[in-house]
């Protein structure tokens, strides 16, 4: 096999950003996609290029045309049918948040063992060349010591009927986009935190839409995320270290806007760091066709995965006690 078969599960907004990814990339094609309902699917099938249309994720599953599945649909349904997926034999990106419980992911992780099939999160920013710089600077000693990071993603949720506004479907900020600063302490520092403290404002929805957490790292480091969806559209991210800061403008989505990376030294004036640009959805394409195709380890590990749903799952623990909570 030198081409790997995408299918999407679900007819998700999502999507529109995977699917030229995908098309572009010269190791994947895009086969497939699923719907609960036939004719929307093979009307999106008609309106992406798409060659098969299915009228049931079962029917997808069963597919000999599909390699590999990308999983868009909302939170609460990412384990049984990333499971599913991996039982019947498909890889799986599976969209952040990865699961809602450790119970889920780790009998995810034990689905793509058992099966012996590729399993990743969908954390796309994470594979961009500005988030890969970010780690240079900070394994190369450039800014020092980490002293703190901080972080927000905020938009403006008009629909009162939005998904992400169901308790029950795992919804609330910080499960959908407060994961995103989340990941990128996480990614900072290399671990997980050993202490957190959150905060939330909950609406009439019962979910929280506006999230706010502290973490505290090994060593000292420290980290002030946020997320909401009461504000308009809101993203930045700032490492800060012994000998300087990095300063993100579009730290996780937006890359191909307004975009800038610069570098605040102890002295002297700052500086714009060039980022190369490529398509921000592409990196996770990929990674994916790589460890199919070649073998090749993810390049977000599950380990680290778990950790993004660990530290989550604490925030929430942290928020609704009222205390510190250890991880």
């Amino acid at each position: 096999m030198d081409t790997v078969c995408w299918g999407l599960l679900s007819t998700a907004n999502i999507n529109r950003r995977l699917i030229p990814a995908i098309w572009a990339s010269p190791h994947g094609t895009l086969t497939g996609v699923a719907s609960r309902d036939k004719a929307k699917a093979e009307e999106y099938a008609r309106q992406w290029e798409i060659p098969h249309a299915y009228g049931s994720y079962e029917e997808m599953l069963n597919s000999d045309h599909i390699d590999a599945i990308y999983i868009s649909l909302p939170n609460h349904l990412h384990a049984e049918w990333t499971i599913k997926a991996l039982q019947a034999g498909k890889h799986v990106l599976c969209e952040k948040p990865f699961a809602l419980t450790l119970d889920e992911v780790d009998s995810m992780v034990q689905a793509s063992k058992d099966n012996k099939r590729i399993l990743a999160e969908a954390f796309m920013y994470l594979h961009h060349p500005q988030t890969k710089i970010v780690g240079e600077w900070i394994h190369g000693g450039r800014l020092g010591e980490i002293v703190m990071v901080r972080s927000v993603f905020n938009f403006k949720l008009e629909e009162e009927d939005n998904v992400r506004l169901v308790s029950e479907y795992g919804g609330g900020s910080l499960w959908d986009v407060g994961v995103y600063p989340l990941s990128f302490a996480q990614f900072v520092y290399g671990s997980i935190p050993e202490v957190v403290n959150g905060f939330q404002w909950v609406g009439d929805s019962g979910v929280d839409e506006t999230f706010v957490g502290q973490m505290t790292y090994l060593g000292g480091g420290m980290a002030q995320i946020s997320s909401s969806f009461r504000s308009p559209f809101h993203i930045h991210a700032e490492v800060v270290g012994t000998k300087g800061r990095l300063e993100l403008t579009r730290p996780f989505t937006g890359m191909e806007e307004d975009r800038h990376m610069q570098f605040y030294p102890l002295d002297g004036d700052p500086v714009e760091i060039p980022v190369p640009e490529v398509e921000l959805y592409s990196g996770e394409v990929e990674d994916m066709n790589n460890a199919i195709l070649n073998g090749s380890a993810p390049y977000i590990s599950l380990a680290e995965t778990r950790n993004h749903v660990r530290t989550t799952i604490a925030l929430y623990e942290s928020a609704r006690s009222g205390k510190n909570v250890a991880v």
